[in-house]
């Protein structure tokens, strides 16, 4: 029996899918596609295996502050994360169901980048002087849905953006974008035996002309091999910015996770593996290359 907490978070996950699955043509393109070719019969059935989010670290903002959703939801922090040339932290988040998804956060390293960027990006945040979390009733599944897409700073001047991009395409992505969803992954073990690894399920993809990001190859493998990612490469779309200028801009993307059983599990021959029985958590190395799909690199390649 469901908690109440576990029902008003799932209302919490739809109000904040629905935008990102109206705003994500893949979503859409992905999932008709799996019920033409006979995958999936209706889109409930896709197992959400976690959703990403980006954030900025700087005071009242960033990781401390967003997690507190997620916490009072009954979510556990659990490993950490150092992405050295993308100046990230991260952390992943254990749901408290397993017909959840996980949450993995990011967080740009500020201090580490130019004083430059650092202006800028303190220019659109230093007004936040409290954490803007602290005013939202979390058991208001509308102020919670409703927080994702709130405008904490000023939309950019496109000059900002651009300048941020250069060193930065992640605070670029952010300062725009803000806390909207980067991206939510199918867990694709859980699919028919003709599309559960990453492997068959890009074949399908492709058939679909999906682009995937080729960050690092087009599947991401963690160092044990459990680990199995992919992800399609992030749609652009004609951003509008403070001064009236318009830019296109990388949006969000969709990610495909395959998750193998944990040896002691494999080596006793069976056919089926619980949730707990797979590999579970994430990969730096891989995580670092899906980062890319909104990264000009992979968008100017569509």
């Amino acid at each position: 029996m469901k908690n109440n907490k576990i029902e008003v978070f799932e209302a919490i996950l739809d109000a904040l899918f629905i935008p990102y699955k109206n705003n994500v043509p893949d979503v859409l393109k992905v999932t008709n596609g799996m019920i033409s070719e006979g995958i999936i019969t209706d889109e409930n059935e896709i197992v959400n295996d976690h959703i990403a989010f980006r954030t900025l670290g700087v005071p009242n903002l960033g990781i401390t502050s967003f997690e507190k959703i997620f916490l009072y939801y009954g979510y556990e922090k659990k490993d950490y994360y150092y992405f050295e040339g993308k100046k990230l932290d991260g952390y992943w988040y254990a749901p408290p169901a397993d017909h959840l998804p996980r949450i993995f956060m990011s967080e740009l390293r500020i201090k580490d980048l130019s004083e430059t960027i650092q202006e800028i990006i303190y220019r659109y945040t230093n007004h936040i002087t409290s954490d803007p979390v602290d005013a939202i009733d979390l058991d208001n599944i509308t102020e919670v849905g409703a927080f994702f897409t709130k405008a904490l700073w000023e939309l950019p001047t496109l000059s900002d953006y651009l300048t941020l991009a250069d060193e930065s395409e992640y605070a670029a992505w952010v300062i725009y974008n803000r806390y909207y969803l980067n991206h939510y992954t199918i867990s694709v073990h859980d699919l028919p035996e003709n599309y559960n690894t990453v492997e068959k399920f890009n074949v399908f993809l492709e058939s679909l002309q999906i682009k995937l990001n080729t960050a690092g190859g087009k599947i991401k493998v963690s160092p044990d091999g459990l680990l199995k990612q992919s992800s399609t490469v992030a749609k652009t779309f004609e951003a509008t910015f403070a001064n009236g200028e318009t830019y296109e801009i990388s949006g969000s993307y969709v990610e495909f996770a395959e998750r193998l059983p944990l040896k002691d599990f494999a080596d006793k021959g069976l056919t089926n593996f619980t949730r707990e029985q797979r590999r579970d958590g994430f990969e730096s190395a891989n995580a670092d290359k899906i980062f890319e799909s909104t990264y000009k690199e992979q968008t100017s390649a569509m």
